[in-house]
């Protein structure tokens, strides 16, 4: 893809992909673990003393525990502060009390979606086969959410084709595909999966994990993500494509600044104008931001 050089973008910023937890918290937290480099309080006001610097203007938190008490702790942690844009949630859609807990979320409008993928020993591909499970998100779409993946590698991808063709009407959102798990011998099926599933208008890719490290240091050669950016781009187009830091856990990699200044510089590639669509107003149209959940 021939793309005429640009310049990079300085405007507002949406952060599709944050996490927050406690680990003082009495009952503690299931991630991260103690030991992690993270293992600390991150809250709000520690995202915006790292994010100080740059123009984000409104942030999406991504659960990052399975405990179902925990989507309430996350909307508390949210309210208050209006650049809390909402949150992405964890159930079990097996669960037989999913529709109540769903029913619950509903009433809260910082509520944009739900996750499920590889983390927490599930398996989407052979999920969507136990008893109730489509039904469940189907009545997650009807509610006006979207499904968050995680952990992409081609096991995810082909569960996330099934289940889009059994709900074309869900919004799916591909978390982290930069970083995609791809095999020795594989890279041409998942260039496939994914192409089949950008063919599908209600799945977007969240371009989040881009930022990669080789012999204990990062690679901060915009050249090096390009064959892997430009496969994904050309293929949802640049109003499928949105930004996420992956704050803390992209920590672990390199500090907020360097993370996204890498993230500017691998963007810049692309005109202004998508650049925009990319870091700001993609977001509205994968979450649904300002649509009246009445």
């Amino acid at each position: 893809m021939n793309v005429p050089a640009s310049e990079v973008y300085d405007g507002p910023i949406i952060d599709c992909h944050i996490h927050l937890f406690d680990p003082r918290r009495p009952e503690g937290i299931p991630w991260p673990v103690p030991g992690d480099s993270i293992y600390a309080p991150h809250l709000p006001h520690d995202y915006w003393q790292a994010a100080a610097a740059h123009s984000i203007t409104g942030v999406i938190a991504v659960e990052a525990s399975p405990w179902v008490a925990d989507n309430r702790w996350l909307l508390e942690t949210l309210r208050g502060d209006p650049r809390m844009l909402g949150f992405v949630g964890n159930l079990d859609p097996a669960s037989q009390r999913f529709r109540h807990e769903l029913e619950w979320l509903e009433q809260a409008p910082l509520f944009l979606g739900l996750r499920y993928g590889n983390l927490w020993e599930r398996d989407l591909l052979e999920d969507q086969q136990r008893p109730g499970f489509i039904d469940n998100l189907r009545a997650l779409a009807g509610s006006g959410r979207s499904l968050d993946s995680a952990n992409p590698d081609a096991r995810l991808l082909e569960g996330l084709l099934k289940l889009s063709d059994r709900l074309p009407e869900l919004r799916i959102i591909i978390d982290h595909l930069p970083n995609a798990q791809v095999g020795p011998g594989e890279a041409q099926a998942f260039e496939r999966q994914v192409q089949a599933l950008a063919q599908r208008p209600a799945v977007f890719a969240k371009l989040a994990e881009i930022p990669q490290r080789r012999d204990g240091r990062l690679i901060d050669d915009p050249g090096f993500y390009r064959e892997r950016l430009d496969l994904l781009w050309d293929a949802f187009g640049e109003d499928r494509c949105f930004f996420g830091s992956d704050w803390p856990n992209s920590g672990q990699l390199a500090n907020f600044d360097t993370t996204l200044g890498l993230v500017k510089r691998c963007m810049a590639r692309y005109p202004v104008a998508s650049q925009a669509k990319f870091f700001r107003h993609n977001a509205a149209r994968a979450y649904g931001l300002g649509v009246s959940r009445g």
